[in-house]
């Protein structure tokens, strides 16, 4: 038995490494990846092929009705202790930039109102919780692909990196950076999105697990690789044992 217990799991790593190893191989023009080359991370590494190769690229995450909308827990950061932060927060964010650069013809560092002057998208999700809870709420913001292509990437990028105020970072490839629901959002339920929640701005990636769908945003990078980005994992979390891609 202990025979065949190790030939599945070397038959599965290999099938996970070739499918995997592949595919990225193949449309990635040797820019590094953020999936690390252990068990695990073959494993996340299939999930994340098998999504790209099977899934269609811009397929919809569920959208309910408003009578569905449910309490959203207040989880992680609620408000932090950053002093600009809470100096911004005091003047209503009007002195508030995100700053765009890397591989973009046009660095920029926009405004709330700025943002609030593209075409607004509102969607009505479910946030699925690591942790085994979910919440449904709607959403109002920016499409991301807009912000994308108002700054004007290279034909290099391949992802975009995102740094929070509260020292959380992650990132993301350009399949889900240009989804349709994936947004930069500044209201929730109605509302100015609430300081507990990640006002002004917070990414909302809904084809992810809900830890994808950073609050407070700091600054937004375009690059091409990922393995120069601190410690080159592609998220701040992926040293705790969460995946840098979190299908669902």
């Amino acid at each position: 038995m202990d025979n065949i217990r190790i030939s599945r799991r070397t038959l599965l790593a290999t099938g996970a490494s070739a499918l995997a190893g592949g595919w990225l191989s193949a449309g990635c023009s040797g820019a590094a990846q953020p999936l690390s080359g252990t068990f695990l991370g073959l494993a996340d590494a299939l999930t994340y092929a098998a999504h790209r190769t099977l899934l269609p690229q811009q397929a919809l995450a569920r959208e309910f009705s408003r009578d569905r909308i449910s309490p959203l827990p207040e989880n992680g950061t609620t408000n932090p202790e950053d002093e600009n932060y809470q100096r911004l927060l005091r003047g209503k964010f009007e002195d508030w930039r995100l700053p765009i650069s890397g591989l973009v013809a046009q660095p920029t560092a926009m405004s709330l109102d700025d943002l609030k002057r593209f075409p607004a998208r509102t969607q009505i999700t479910q946030h699925t919780c690591e942790e085994g809870w979910s919440a449904i709420a709607e959403w109002t913001g920016v499409q991301l692909s807009r912000l994308i292509e108002a700054v004007g990437i290279k034909p290099a990028a391949r992802y975009i990196v995102f740094h929070t105020v509260d020292g959380w970072w992650d990132s993301l490839d350009m399949s889900d950076a240009l989804h349709p629901q994936t947004i930069l959002t500044y209201g929730m339920n109605g509302r100015e999105l609430p300081v507990p929640h990640g006002a002004p701005i917070r990414l909302r990636v809904e084809r992810q697990l809900g830890y994808k769908s950073l609050k407070f945003l700091k600054t937004m990078t375009i690059t091409d690789r990922l393995d120069n980005v601190e410690d080159g994992t592609g998220a701040v979390g992926v040293a705790d044992g969460y995946s840098w891609y979190s299908g669902i």
